[in-house]
């Protein structure tokens, strides 16, 4: 009777089953301000020739934004979030495990740390299992792509949980322009019209993405950037999506996290779970 009205509890709390949590997985999976500048990097010069000078010292820009990024082999993370589906909000809490280049582990708990849903991405795979509702989602990953269109891939993914630069977005064919020590680059790739701030110290502030022939946009927004691990990462994580007449907001804080850790990523499917679309 207790475990009754304990799921009535959860049910009534983190409201929408298997849509709220299928809701949620394509929010994560798009992409799914306040650290003060420490050291200014300076591009090198070319004096023979105007256009040879631009292009190197966008390139030079480029090489030093990617190594400035977090470089790790494992990371896990435990970040408080509130989640907002279409006026609808919930507070959850986000564990976070990333291998990288090969898994993200994304355990969801609510009421009590009771988990509701767990995740696991992987560049070929998508699974999703709704402890709510003893369904789950099984899918490629190219699944995603026809939500959130070919551009996104699971590197998209990682990049964002992290703080890093979507690896795409630091191309030569976009536009780089630097005033009062913050790099903005803009341009378009494959229909998505993309700007991204960097700030002096080379981290990633915001990234906007946004297709208008699907009516998708995406806003990141990192700020409270803090010292984990000799790293520097955003400690506060705001996204903004809308997916046509659908629109999401995470912001996600961590409260804990962890750098090439040994971790394990557990994930079975319950015999008794039926499969959804």
């Amino acid at each position: 009777m207790k475990e009754n009205t304990s799921n009535k509890v959860l049910y009534g709390s983190f409201r929408g089953g298997a849509a709220y949590i299928k809701l949620f997985t394509i929010c994560l999976l798009l992409a799914i301000v306040s650290c003060k500048a420490k050291k200014q990097i300076i591009a090198k010069r070319n004096t023979t020739d105007t256009t040879s000078k631009a292009i190197d010292s966008k390139v030079a820009k480029i090489n030093a934004i990617k190594s400035a990024q977090i470089n790790f082999d494992s990371f896990s993370g435990k970040a408080r979030t509130k989640l907002n589906i279409g006026g609808s909000s919930n507070d959850v809490t986000l564990n976070i495990r990333i291998k990288r280049d090969q898994k993200i582990w994304v355990s969801i708990t609510a009421i009590a740390g009771i988990e509701v849903a767990r995740a696991l991405i992987t560049p070929d795979s998508i699974l999703v299992i709704n402890r709510l509702q003893s369904v789950y989602i099984k899918q490629p990953f190219s699944y995603l792509n026809t939500i959130a269109g070919k551009q996104v891939n699971y590197k998209t993914i990682e990049s964002l949980l992290i703080g890093n630069a979507i690896p795409e977005l630091l191309s030569e064919d976009g536009t780089f322009d630097t005033a009062n020590g913050i790099t903005t680059i803009t341009g378009n790739m494959q229909g998505i019209v993309y700007k991204v701030l960097i700030d002096a110290d080379l981290k990633v502030n915001q990234t906007n993405l946004d297709n208008q022939s699907t009516a998708q946009s995406l806003q990141v927004v990192n700020s409270v950037f803090i010292q984990a691990d000799n790293r520097t990462m955003p400690s506060q994580i705001d996204i903004s999506s809308i997916v046509k007449d659908k629109k999401i907001l995470v912001n996600l804080h961590y409260i804990k996290v962890d750098f090439d850790q040994a971790l394990d990523f557990p994930f079975s499917i319950p015999s008794r779970y039926t499969p959804v679309n």
